[in-house]
């Protein structure tokens, strides 16, 4: 549409077209430490239902928009909030329900991102090609209410977590005001070295995680592909994503959760490193393209499972009765890396929305490997920091 006269993205490049994508990623969990507060202060069930009113409304009223920024408020700014309240809510009760197999669990849980993602890019490709963008925002946004609004109602605490959050709501006056506040994590756990690790990690890993999910199809723009073709790349890296989730989460339970965090994130970053990079390099496009797929599969394949892993080590590192506040305020901080690394990433770009090349891509495919070198190491320091404990060396188990 950015090549086409007269529509609200005429001439807009893909990094402020992207911004909107990036606004709501971003707002997704940034907001997590005030969703979490009023799932304890509420119910998780009321939350998430609010959600999803909200995420249905911002795609019909962006249907409507006439200029760039009318997206950039509504499928940014409103549906980034309502996508936060409706998912913040499940990744936060989910864990607490499951003990040896916690690992399994969320990935199942957490794969529907990869599964929704695979039936609808190339579901809304069909839907604009057929009926029209705003059309297709409007049935979207009715049909995603609907399935939220249906999903909310499994949204509840575990028994003994629900106990625990009445006797702290009991303790304290419940007024409105207290509402707006961000809850903070326990100082005796922030100062800690394994929460700065963790957090470090998270937010090398969040500011590098979406930057080539966003630009997957313009990428494959540059190398030749149709739309059409991107929005099959989509769909085969969520479909991945899912697969990856699901298998990783199985051999975590048994290999040790934190362990596989590390992998993961180590080869994520090789992968980017060793495929993605090299594609924009090529000379010959069929190196290149053959390079990209590679990096499809195998980036959707270990990328995603971090999202998965994440808030299950979080259960390992401080504990259940600690796991809702620190979710919270490291997903806000995730929230915060994407708001920073997927605009930076796309002024990377070099070329145009219209001729970009693959070449454009290289400081951005770079930008990506750092990333999330980076964070591999941080992850690395949160299990050694684990390993040796405390207290200095305690021959703590490898298998966690």
């Amino acid at each position: 549409m950015a090549k086409k006269p007269g529509t609200p993205f005429t001439g807009a490049s893909p990094a402020k077209i992207d911004l909107i994508g990036t606004i709501s990623a971003s707002l997704m969990t940034i907001g997590a430490p005030y969703t979490v507060a009023w799932a304890k202060y509420f119910c998780p069930q009321a939350v998430s239902l609010v959600g999803g009113v909200i995420f249905g409304l911002s795609l019909i009223a962006a249907s409507f928009g006439t200029a760039l920024w009318h997206f950039q408020v509504t499928q940014g700014l409103l549906l980034g909030i309502g996508t936060c309240l409706s998912f913040v809510v499940p990744v936060t009760v989910a864990p607490s329900w499951f003990a040896n197999h916690r690992g399994l669990a969320m990935g199942i849980i957490l794969s529907g991102t990869g599964i929704g993602g695979l039936v609808w890019a190339p579901a809304l490709q069909a839907c604009v090609d057929g009926i029209g963008f705003r059309n297709s925002l409007r049935l979207t946004g009715a049909l995603s209410f609907a399935l939220i609004s249906t999903a909310s109602g499994a949204m509840a605490w575990e028994p003994s977590t629900k106990a625990r959050i009445e006797t702290e709501n009991s303790a304290r006056a419940r007024r409105i005001d207290s509402l707006l506040r961000v809850p903070l994590v326990d100082f005796r756990i922030a100062k800690t070295k394994r929460f700065f690790a963790q957090a470090l990690g998270a937010m090398f890993q969040s500011a590098a995680y979406y930057i080539p999910v966003f630009f997957f199809a313009s990428y494959a723009r540059s190398l030749g592909y149709s739309d059409t073709a991107g929005a099959n790349f989509v769909a085969i890296s969520n479909a991945c994503n899912a697969i990856g989730k699901i298998a990783i989460g199985y051999v975590a339970d048994r290999a040790g959760r934190l362990n596989a965090l590390f992998l993961t994130t180590l080869l994520s970053a090789v992968f980017t490193i060793g495929f993605w990079l090299p594609s924009t390099c090529g000379k010959e496009s069929a190196d290149s393209k053959g390079l990209f797929i590679a990096f499809t599969i195998l980036y959707g394949t270990f990328s995603s499972a971090y999202v998965s892993l994440f808030p299950i080590s979080l259960v390992e590192l401080f504990g259940v009765q600690n796991f809702a506040s620190v979710n919270g305020v490291l997903y806000m901080m995730r929230g915060i890396a994407t708001m920073i690394g997927t605009p930076v990433g796309g002024a990377f770009i070099r070329g145009t929305g219209n001729t970009s090349q693959p070449q454009d891509f290289f400081g951005m495919s770079l930008l990506v490997s750092c990333l999330l070198f980076a964070a591999t190491a941080a992850v690395l320091w949160v299990r050694l920091e684990v390993f040796i404990g405390a207290n200095g060396f305690s021959g703590g188990k490898w298998r966690q």
